[in-house]
């Protein structure tokens, strides 16, 4: 059983998200306390009923943190925690899974009219005092998104929420997800991923939105570059491991399709001598696709309505893992 309100003390673990700063302004009388190491979380995981983390979890504090009995997890991975234990414990596990989903699907829209209004470009020549003067050649100047086709890979919430925002810029949006009959949502059409390679050649961009799973690791690999037109672009806010990497700078070297943007790379970063970073139709940020200013107060929303759900003995939690 979870405590009382007024005897609950929560533990904010992250190294840089202001969680505990978000939850105070609340005003929700509740006691916690923040830690940015592990090492602080080791000492202190003894005095929180409900810790708040992520990559900071380590499954040890299952018997160190005595009086835990919630977690509530700050992304959408769960893969760190020992949910066997945990339900062996007595100790709740729910993940943060749709917290970032707008701004993640944002972010995506953002890439994508980046690269067709050649923004990195800009950018570069910017740096460079350049201005670059008008062009003849009708292949390499700026595009419009109306009427291009999109393919998004993974058509769940993230996914979802891009197809809405690409009809607005009024493309045709072909979704692929492991279950087809879970519906199409704003997309024109869905299908199984087992029909990628016959709807890729259609596409002008190539959005991953999916988890990493052994289905989708590699889904786009050199079969599949192979099959995108030479004009297309890859968007991948997804997972790098989502992505052949090696094979993705070959194509991209041999002009095999027009240039991709990436959220995420396999590794992150990517090595210091990877050609990806020097590459003029490449466009790397930093896995921030999911931070905003609201993420905070994104997952302490979560966190609270869990714990309201708790007090309430309620079996359901949102999100629920364990």
């Amino acid at each position: 059983m979870i405590p009382p309100r007024d005897k609950l003390t929560i533990c904010f673990a992250h190294a840089a998200y202001q969680m505990k700063t978000c939850f105070d302004a609340l005003n929700t009388g509740i006691a916690s306390f923040e830690v940015r190491d592990r090492a602080e979380l080791d000492r202190r995981a003894h005095e929180a009923d409900v810790i708040v983390a992520s990559g900071m979890w380590h499954n040890g504090l299952i018997e160190t943190a005595s009086k835990l009995s919630f977690i509530q997890s700050i992304s959408s991975g769960t893969d760190q925690y020992d949910k066997t234990a945990l339900a062996a414990r007595g100790i709740r596990l729910a993940s943060a899974a749709g917290v970032n989903a707008r701004a993640v699907a944002e972010h995506a829209i953002g890439l994508i009219l980046a690269m067709a209004r050649r923004l990195p470009e800009a950018r570069d020549n910017q740096a460079q005092r350049v201005w670059r003067g008008m062009i003849g050649d009708l292949a390499q100047r700026e595009d419009e998104l109306g009427g291009k086709t999109l393919i998004i890979v993974g058509l769940g919430r993230i996914g979802g929420r891009l197809a809405r925002l690409a009809k607005a810029f009024d493309m045709h949006v072909i979704g692929f997800r492991r279950d087809p009959a879970a519906g199409a949502g704003d997309a024109d059409s869905v299908h199984g991923l087992g029909a990628l390679a016959e709807h890729l050649p259609k596409a002008d961009f190539v959005a991953l939105t999916c988890p990493l799973t052994p289905e989708t690791r590699h889904v786009i690999d050199a079969a599949a570059l192979g099959r995108m037109k030479r004009s297309a672009y890859l968007v991948n806010v997804a997972r790098g491991g989502c992505v052949d990497e090696a094979a993705l700078i070959a194509a991209l070297q041999a002009g095999a399709i027009a240039g991709a943007a990436l959220d995420c790379t396999d590794p992150e970063p990517p090595a210091a001598d990877s050609p990806l970073w020097a590459m003029a139709n490449v466009l790397i940020t930093p896995h921030t696709g999911g931070e905003t200013t609201q993420y905070e107060n994104n997952v302490n929303a979560i966190l609270m309505e869990n714990l309201e759900r708790l007090w309430r003995n309620e079996t359901a939690l949102r999100n629920q893992i364990v």
